[in-house]
């Protein structure tokens, strides 16, 4: 059990990773929230395909190979930054029960595997991740809940407000809640992105919109985190944000440009 504690709201909880354990059999939280969120994306995603005149069977299709290959990309990215520890512990880098994956490296896989599928179903790229990165916030959104149950993606110690009050091998801390900032401010950027995508004007601009909007956001929740990955002296996650925010504000100028000149986007 991980013990928890929101000290200036008087809460206090004793949370286990395994939801499930059936002798030898365990399904963890972090995989039944991270499943969860998928499902209720699919199922909401069901009412939006129609606006981007995209078949839901291949919808669906592209989706479970961006999600077995966004998964892979994800434990890899992370597998790479920490090295060291699995060319010493080779078995450990199949095992993500307990976490272990890095969003990033699953977006950048996810979107090389998107990219391949549209291309071979003949598909808009941008059609395709307009309907589809609303839900992507929203998924990434509940599946941060599986690392309050982890105790991981937290931050430094702190003596704000919203403190989390946590257990560690050096004894006990006060530390921002990471992935509490960043489950919340997913949901604000879904809300957000579909707000835009009912008045939409052009293909691309919801993807620019996420793009820019997680950038920002992730830029600035890695700054307090204490478990980044690193390279040398750079936070991984805070460059690939600003690259996030460069290519989304590269992708609205350009597209702003095409349609100023009444020409057609990828």
């Amino acid at each position: 059990m991980n013990k928890i504690l929101f000290p200036s709201f008087n809460l206090e909880f004793n949370l286990s990773p395994i939801a499930i354990e059936i002798g030898n059999f365990q399904i963890y939280w972090y995989a039944i929230f991270i499943v969860s969120g998928i499902i209720l994306s699919l199922v909401l995603m069901y009412f939006s395909k129609q606006k981007y005149n995209i078949e839901y069977e291949d919808l669906l299709e592209i989706l479970i190979f961006v999600l077995v290959f966004g998964i892979i990309g994800a434990r890899l990215f992370y597998v790479f930054f920490n090295l060291d520890y699995y060319l010493k512990n080779i078995s450990q880098i199949i095992n993500i029960k307990n976490g272990g994956l890095a969003i990033f490296g699953g977006i950048i896989a996810g979107f090389v595997t998107t990219y391949i599928l549209c291309k071979k179903k003949r598909i808009t790229i941008f059609d395709f991740c307009d309907c589809i990165v609303p839900y992507l916030a929203l998924t990434q959104g509940i599946g941060r809940l599986g690392n309050f149950f982890n105790v991981e993606a937290y931050g430094i110690e702190t003596t704000n407000i919203f403190r989390m009050g946590i257990e560690t091998y050096v004894g006990y801390k006060e530390v921002h809640p990471c992935f509490l900032y960043e489950m919340i401010a997913c949901f604000i950027i879904f809300i957000i992105l579909k707000l835009i995508q009912k008045k939409q004007k052009y293909k691309g601009e919801i993807l620019s919109w996420y793009l820019i909007l997680y950038g920002i956001i992730r830029f600035c929740i890695e700054g307090l985190r204490a478990d980044s990955l690193m390279l040398f002296n750079i936070k991984i996650s805070s460059l690939i944000s600003l690259i996030l925010i460069v290519l989304g504000i590269f992708i609205y100028i350009i597209d702003k440009f095409c349609r100023k000149n009444q020409k057609n986007v990828i």
